[in-house]
């Protein structure tokens, strides 16, 4: 066995390792994913601070504080803004319920007057059969959401567990950089890093472009929502605001609760149609302008390839896998473009190329 076909399947059978591992461990993983990714967005601050002299503990510290106290801030002005609206929008279920219902009757009544009895009557089987399983589904996910011994753990730990894993991880970030560093292969070091600086750019990328499109989203939705009149409009903007973290989740969530709010407040047609309206211009420029500048060309994924990774992360590792697969897929495109331009320069590819031998040319 060449040394090179030895160490391709030394990664390979590392990779789908870690992958085994971290889906046998997904239940505990939140706190130390939101851990690491809070350290890797303030990691650089506290560079600086060590540059001009500060000792890297203190500084993590400082800037750790600074970080909880700014949410902390925000909270503490978002949640009494907000707090009004959601316990209208809790308390508008009972007839968000009664408008769902009296919609349905009007449109099984229209059925009725131009479909044949019998067929109305198998459509409605049909349909309140599944919505019921639907309803039942849903109900249970919520259950557990509330309920469940490991949503209770994550929302303890993420409160308790997280400062404190973000607060090792900055205090010694350079040392696992350079311990994860010393244990890379020598004859590829350079090439790894180089790759290493591009994922960094990457995600930086990511970060700054999907918090940006967020801020926007959050603002467009509440105003808009605001100004048409919906009176929860403020909270489901910023709900938008915060769910587009993950791409599709938010605008879809919202778009489902801004029209069933607006069917129970208004009871009619036209403006239902302006809630839609406003959800339908929000995405056409989310689709066409927001995400492609901002966070797109710094990807470089496709959407389809987004949607995949999210429904494959969702599957693979639950909530974080959702959380956390788009940058995953971004950091999987950087390493596929490395695989493919290596493969265009060699020999497997095109054997009477300049400088092609046998398996791959030397990266450059």
């Amino acid at each position: 066995m060449s040394a090179r076909l030895f160490r391709l399947l030394f990664w390979l059978g590392l990779l789908v390792f870690a992958v085994f591992a971290l889906g046998l461990l997904r239940s505990i993983l939140l706190p130390f994913a939101v851990g690491l990714v809070i350290a890797y967005v303030l990691a650089p601050a506290v560079g600086r601070l060590e540059r001009r002299g500060v000792q890297r503990s203190l500084a993590s510290i400082l800037v750790l504080l600074v970080f909880l106290f700014a949410l902390a801030c925000i909270l503490v002005l978002l949640v009494p803004l907000i707090e009004g609206q959601i316990v209208q929008l809790i308390g508008r279920a009972p007839r968000l319920v009664s408008a769902l219902q009296a919609q349905i009757g009007r449109f099984v009544q229209l059925l009725y007057e131009r479909l044949p009895a019998e067929d109305v009557d198998k459509v409605r089987d049909l349909v309140g059969s599944k919505l019921g399983e639907a309803l039942i589904w849903f109900a249970g996910l919520l259950q557990g959401l509330i309920t469940s011994s490991v949503a209770i753990l994550n929302v303890l730990s993420l409160v308790v567990v997280t400062p404190i894993v973000t607060f090792f991880f900055l205090r010694d970030w350079e040392v696992i950089v350079a311990d994860i560093d010393s244990c890379l292969p020598r004859p590829s070091l350079e090439t790894i890093r180089r790759q290493a600086r591009i994922i960094d750019e990457t995600l930086i990328g990511f970060i700054h472009g999907q918090a940006l499109v967020s801020l926007i989203l959050a603002i467009y939705y509440g105003a808009a929502l605001t100004l048409a009149g919906l009176d929860s409009g403020l909270a489901l903007g910023l709900l938008i605001g915060v769910l587009a973290i993950i791409p599709i989740l938010g605008a879809a969530t919202g778009f489902v609760l801004a029209v069933g709010l607006a069917a129970a407040q208004y009871g009619s047609w036209s403006e239902i149609a302006v809630v839609c309206g406003i959800f339908l211009f929000g995405q056409m420029v989310e689709a066409n302008i927001l995400t492609p500048k901002l966070v797109g060309d710094r990807i470089h994924l496709h959407p389809v390839w987004v949607i995949f990774a999210l429904f494959a992360g969702g599957t693979l590792f639950g909530f974080v896998g959702v959380l956390f697969s788009v940058p995953a897929a971004a950091v999987v495109g950087v390493l596929t473009r490395f695989a493919l331009s290596r493969y265009r320069r060699s020999a497997i590819y095109d054997p009477h190329q300049p400088g092609a031998v046998r398996g791959l040319t030397p990266y450059r």
